[in-house]
């Protein structure tokens, strides 16, 4: 990648105690498992403040255990104006986040926001809320974000990184 600058991928839901935080913790699992965590900045948010300070819901930490990766130490936190100019991709897990994101987006970084499935084969396009799902709601979800996070990847490496061999 020309010049110092990290790529920036910021993942968001709503509260940032479910899905955006395993988005966080798929996609810096990968990230790592090529060998390129010093070239992105990775987070995660919510559109709201519901949670913020708190740690991951309690079944998707298990769900990152089990998959091989832990997201226990993050915390969850609302989007701030800052966050628009700083990441290059904000990846979205639901059209009301969308349309959240697109209520107080600048209008020159109206085009970082998309659906992280968007980057996936599945043909869904929301990644569902896991709240009231019980534990097979986040095995679920997480299946979903690791195929939107793998096709990310893909799509990033192609564009950033065209020669790299892990």
């Amino acid at each position: 990648m020309a010049g110092s600058k990290k790529i920036g991928v910021l993942f968001v839901c709503l509260g940032n105690i479910c899905r955006s935080p395993l988005a966080e913790g798929v996609f810096r699992h990968l990230v790592i498992a090529e060998g390129l965590e010093k070239h992105f900045l990775i987070d995660s948010v919510g559109t709201s403040s519901w949670h913020v300070g708190e740690p991951p819901d309690e079944r998707g930490r298990e769900a990152g255990l089990i998959a091989g990766f832990d997201i226990g130490g993050q915390r969850a936190r609302k989007i701030t104006n800052k966050d628009f100019e700083k990441f290059h991709y904000i990846l979205a897990m639901d059209q009301t986040n969308i349309r959240n994101l697109r209520q107080r987006v600048p209008e020159e970084h109206q085009n970082k926001i998309d659906f992280l499935l968007n980057h996936s084969a599945s043909g869904i396009q929301e990644v569902p809320d896991p709240y009231y799902g019980g534990v097979d709601g986040f095995q679920n979800c997480l299946a979903l974000i690791t195929e939107g996070a793998e096709g990310l990847l893909e799509t990033l490496m192609v564009k950033y990184f065209p020669d790299h061999r892990p």
